[in-house]
């Protein structure tokens, strides 16, 4: 329900103390645990895809970005070599990538980062991009694949594309308008087969989503909403949120709301960096304060804390609302919080 409601969960390998997707979802599933989403995959109603970046959409949602044709044409030799797999896959059911490498034996190849990867597994990634696989369940973290009978082609390209978009603007929204053209570049990955619509569907959404323009910034958000309902009130909790949550996601509407710069920093060598390897945005009332490195010691949970002015509010509401939430976070991780 949670993932219907949201229309995407964006998922990161990065387990710091836990995958990006577990982190967004024990804010909204109550008595949600870690790696929950991973052992209910199979039967839930949900797909492993790409959209605006790669994660966890609904099966109706998926429906709409497929068939996808990539921009780049596979030769003939990559063409024979996928239906080959496929009718491997097919016959097994399904397939670990193991046992790909084995029956065929590719090679490797380059990498996007300059490593090199095992060929097979490269082409398992282009074949559920476009399509021809999907995502059964996970062993160990890794994907394991199952073909999928061809879709036909959506009757109407624009319609589908305002549906995405619709997807979009109700994840991340309020929006500032350019934040929901820099969206739209990213929806070019789901959809590479109508990059030349994309214009057209912006223009679409800018006249069908309600908007206010507050200090000259054009603000977007779903017609359907009103920001003055009693229902937006934020509580008196503090959240610690994943670093890819809807409600940080976007970093130029996270300067405009809270006036300084948060950055992911995992891949930032260690002597560049600000706040840390992992580093969650600390969310208090409506503002968010600073940020928490979260680290798992015998057994035991210990946070390191930083704030943006250099220092926690001396509110003792908040050092118990702090307290509740590190609590919140051990049972996730079925640990004893200590601080």
């Amino acid at each position: 329900k949670a993932i219907r409601q949201l229309g995407f969960v964006q998922a990161d390998p990065i387990r710091a103390p836990a995958r990006a997707q577990d982190l967004i979802l024990r804010q909204r599933v109550v008595d949600y645990r870690a790696g929950e989403l991973q052992r209910r995959y199979p039967c839930l109603d949900i797909e492993e895809d790409f959209f605006i970046n790669y994660g966890f959409v609904p099966k109706p949602l998926r429906a709409l970005m497929h068939p996808r044709t990539p921009r780049t044409a596979w030769s003939a030799e990559r063409n024979a070599q996928a239906g080959s797999v496929l009718a491997f896959v097919r016959e097994r059911g399904i397939a670990h990538p193991r046992e790909v490498d084995a029956q065929f034996g590719h090679g490797k190849v380059l990498n996007w980062f300059g490593g090199s990867s095992k060929a097979c597994t490269v082409l398992l990634d282009e074949m559920h991009h476009r399509g021809l696989l999907r995502i059964a369940r996970r062993d160990s973290g890794t994907r394991l694949y199952a073909a999928v009978e061809p879709q036909t082609a959506v009757p109407d390209p624009a319609l589908a594309l305002d549906q995405l978009v619709d997807a979009i603007v109700h994840l991340y929204a309020p929006l500032p308008a350019p934040s929901l053209g820099s969206l739209m570049l990213h929806l070019r990955g789901g959809v590479p087969q109508w990059a030349s619509l994309l214009g057209a569907a912006l223009l679409r959404a800018r006249q069908r989503l309600a908007s206010a323009r507050v200090d000259g910034i054009d603000w977007l958000w779903p017609r359907d909403e009103n920001p003055a309902s009693r229902r937006h009130r934020c509580d008196r909790t503090v959240r610690l949120l994943a670093p890819f949550d809807p409600v940080v996601w976007d970093r130029r509407r996270f300067e405009l709301f809270w006036g300084w710069a948060y950055r992911f920093e995992a891949y930032t060598p260690a002597a560049k960096r600000l706040r840390g390897h992992y580093a969650l945005p600390l969310l208090w009332h409506e503002q968010i304060i600073g940020w928490a490195n979260l680290a798992v010691h015998d057994g035991s949970l210990v946070p390191d804390l930083g704030f943006v002015t250099g220092k926690p509010p001396r509110q003792r509401e908040f050092r118990i609302a702090l307290d509740d939430e590190l609590d919140r976070v051990g049972e996730f991780l079925d640990l004893t919080a200590r601080r």
